[in-house]
């Protein structure tokens, strides 16, 4: 057996070769400037994959202990509706109401959440919506509106996955601000 301790030293300086290299090649990577970050680029497959795997389980996670009202009401849903045609129209859109072109060119780009509504629970969108997502443009709300203000969107976004086109318009007709037609992005 004498020869298993150089074996496993052998093992041991090769591992952490190997670990060296990987860190110095990643390390070299990010200073090289290689990697694309212009938002007319969409991220590669695997990074793609990456970062939307990390971003659904953070917000779940993360949302585990909010407790929703009780009920989610119309009154709430009805203020909701100006709220959101004031801060979330323009990147998100509503039925019937494509989002502000230069939202398009935003990198990932906004979900449209009449689709995406139906995928997140109530906490998830309330978390969302106060506390925003690096990297992505999606501000964190919380800095300057109460938790009442965020369940008011919350309700307002869980609805929409049903809501046709003309409610869409009656409840977000009467916001100051940017509605979902505008193509400024100023506040």
């Amino acid at each position: 057996m004498p020869r298993s301790k150089p074996v496993a030293l052998g093992v041991l300086i090769g591992s952490i070769a190997t670990v060296g290299i990987a860190a110095v090649a990643g390390i070299a990577y990010v200073y090289s400037g290689s990697y694309n970050v212009a938002a007319t680029e969409s991220h590669a497959p695997t990074m793609r994959w990456a970062l939307d795997t990390s971003y659904e389980n953070s917000v779940r996670s993360r949302a585990e202990t909010i407790e929703p009202p009780a009920e989610l009401t119309p009154e709430m849903v009805e203020a909701g509706g100006e709220r959101y045609a004031a801060m979330c129209a323009h990147c998100h859109g509503g039925p019937g109401a494509e989002p502000a072109g230069w939202s398009r060119g935003m990198r990932p780009e906004p979900p449209i959440l009449w689709h995406a509504a139906s995928e997140w629970e109530s906490r998830e969108v309330f978390w969302l919506v106060k506390h925003g997502v690096k990297m992505s443009g999606m501000p964190a709300f919380g800095t300057d509106h109460e938790d009442a203000a965020i369940w008011e969107i919350t309700a307002f976004v869980k609805e929409l996955p049903a809501m046709r086109p003309e409610t869409y318009e009656s409840l977000t007709a009467g916001a100051n601000g940017h509605g979902q037609s505008t193509e400024s992005h100023s506040e």
